[in-house]
C-alpha cells in the first residue's frame, strides 16, 4: 500500500500547530508579566510610574496620569490606591493594567498622605486636619473619619503591626501609637525629637522612620520606642514614605528624585541610586 507523503505532512503540521501558538504566546508575554512591581508617585508630574522591584528597570513610566499631587500608595490584591493630596481624594486601580476601577473612591478628604490596610479596613492619614480616617477597603464608605484626632498639622506617614497603628507627625516631630480597633493614643509619644519624620515601616521587630529634614532613616525599639541606631541610614536627600521587600527596604528622595535601595538589616547600600530621574517621588509601594 502506497503512504501518501503529503498526508503524512498535514498530520505532522495538525500535531504541531497548538505547540507554535502555545509557543508564539509565550514570546508575546512582556517579560515583566510575572516581576514584582514597585509604583512610585511622582507629585509634581501627577502620575504614577511603575518599575520592575527587582532590577529598576521600567514597565511603565505614565502606569497612571492625571492625578491631582499623588502622595502615598498602597496595594491590597490587585488593586492600587492612590492618595490624591490636593484634590482630597483616594482613587483605586488595577495594579496590573492601571485602568481605574473608581478614580474617586473616597473623596472630602483633608489633603491626604498614606494609607495602611487591616483586614478590610482602610486607614487613611489626612495632612490639614491631623487625623486619621477609617473606612471600608471594599466600598469606600465612611467607618469613622475622625478615627484618630489630636495630631499636630501634616501628619506624614502610617504603619500597622497587629493592633497598633504607628503615625508619624512631621510638625511635631513624633510617632505616636495608637490602638488600631479604637483608635485611642497608646503612647502619642512613642518616638520624639526626630527632624521632620515622614515615611515608617516595620522591620524585623524594629520601626524604620525617615526624617526628612535630616536626610535619614532611624532604627527604633517596636516596643519601647528607644533609639536603636537614629543614624541607621545617611546621606538621603529629602526621604519620603518606605518600602520593604524582604530584606530591602526602598527610600525615595524627594530631593534628587531618585528610589535607593537598601539592605534593611544592616542599612548598607545596594544601590544609592536603584532609579533615577523622577519628578519629586513621593509614595512608593510593592505588588509582591
Amino acid at each position: 500500500m502506497k503512504i501518501s507523503t503529503t498526508s503524512n505532512w498535514r498530520l505532522l503540521l495538525h500535531a504541531l500547530y497548538p505547540l507554535i501558538i502555545a509557543i508564539t504566546v509565550l514570546w508575546a508575554i512582556p517579560r515583566s508579566a510575572n516581576a514584582q512591581r514597585l509604583y512610585v508617585s511622582q507629585a509634581p508630574a501627577n502620575k504614577v510610574s511603575e518599575y520592575e522591584a527587582s532590577t529598576g528597570l521600567p514597565i511603565n513610566g505614565d502606569f497612571i496620569t492625571g492625578l491631582n499631587t499623588p502622595d502615598g500608595l498602597l496595594v491590597k490584591d490587585n488593586t492600587l490606591f492612590v492618595a490624591n493630596r490636593a484634590s482630597g481624594t483616594i482613587g483605586k486601580y488595577d495594579a496590573t493594567t492601571g485602568f481605574p476601577i473608581n478614580a474617586n473612591f473616597i473623596a472630602g478628604l483633608a489633603s491626604p498622605t498614606q494609607m495602611e490596610v487591616k483586614g478590610n479596613v482602610l486607614f487613611v492619614v489626612n495632612a490639614s486636619t491631623g487625623t486619621v480616617g477609617e473606612y471600608d477597603a471594599d466600598t469606600g464608605f465612611v467607618i469613622n473619619a475622625s478615627f484618630i484626632t489630636g495630631l499636630s498639622i501634616n501628619p506624614e506617614g502610617m504603619a500597622v503591626l497587629n493592633n497598633k497603628i504607628f503615625v508619624s507627625d512631621a510638625s511635631a516631630g513624633t510617632v505616636g501609637v495608637f490602638n488600631a480597633t479604637t483608635g485611642l493614643p497608646t503612647n502619642a509619644n512613642f518616638i520624639t525629637g526626630i527632624n521632620q519624620p515622614v515615611g515608617l515601616v516595620v522591620s524585623t521587630n524594629q520601626l524604620l522612620v525617615a526624617s526628612f529634614g535630616a536626610g535619614t532613616v532611624g532604627k527604633y525599639n517596636l516596643t519601647t520606642g528607644g533609639g536603636v541606631n537614629g543614624n541607621f541610614i545617611t546621606g538621603l536627600d529629602g526621604p519620603e514614605h518606605l518600602a520593604l521587600l524582604g530584606t530591602k527596604l526602598f527610600v525615595p528622595n524627594n530631593g534628587n528624585g531618585s528610589i535607593g535601595e537598601y539592605d534593611a538589616a544592616t542599612g548598607f547600600a545596594i544601590n544609592a541610586n536603584f532609579i533615577t530621574g523622577l519628578n519629586g517621588p513621593f509614595g512608593i509601594a510593592i505588588k509582591k
